[in-house]
């Protein structure tokens, strides 16, 4: 998500073109924006903080998170770049890092030169499950006890909402790989 100027939000552009398709975005509409962007920045940034008590960044936590629900532990290179949205070059400094704490281990791919198999290791997975309880509470704390169960079921409508509406961008990017 990134961050959008009043003009742009507004209905014009930044050449001051306007667009006759395009509605403008009400005042309220803008500011319910950027409170979505104010909170989960201020969410993640307190997630953080938590995690580090714990010597593991968020970018560790996420990396290990998807080697645990992966098969077998493990994940190509490339598949784990996907399944986190990150760039292959970023994942390869951060996997470098965590290869030197051993929480990962990183093996050629027998099918792909180019590749690597990205193995969660025994550190790594000892880690991961002293971390996730605290900050699963720090979750709660944070964001679940924050609202009703009314408002967790509109909220999940919304995301749903959002998700939907994004699909045919989404696809699109999938299938004509990054743009």
């Amino acid at each position: 998500m990134g961050l959008v100027s009043t003009t742009e939000a507004l209905g014009g552009d930044s050449s001051g073109a306007r667009s006759a398709v395009r509605r403008r975005m009400t005042s309220s509409e803008l500011a319910t924006w950027r409170a979505l962007l104010d909170t989960t920045a201020e969410l993640r940034r307190v997630l953080g903080t938590e995690l580090q008590e714990m010597s593991l960044s968020p970018a560790d936590y996420q990396v290990l998170l998807a080697l645990t629900e992966a098969n077998d532990k493990q994940l190509r290179s490339s598949d784990l770049a996907q399944t986190i949205d990150w760039e292959r070059s970023r994942l390869s400094h951060h996997l470098g890092r965590m290869e030197r704490r051993r929480l990962i281990r990183r093996d050629d791919c027998a099918t792909d030169n180019r590749g690597a198999e990205i193995s969660l290791t025994a550190e790594g997975a000892r880690v991961f499950r002293r971390a996730t309880a605290p900050h699963m509470r720090s979750i709660k704390r944070h964001f679940a006890d924050a609202l009703t169960p009314e408002q967790f079921a509109a909220l999940g409508d919304i995301l749903r909402s959002l998700q939907n509406h994004l699909y045919p961008y989404l696809a699109a990017r999938a299938e004509g790989g990054r743009r």
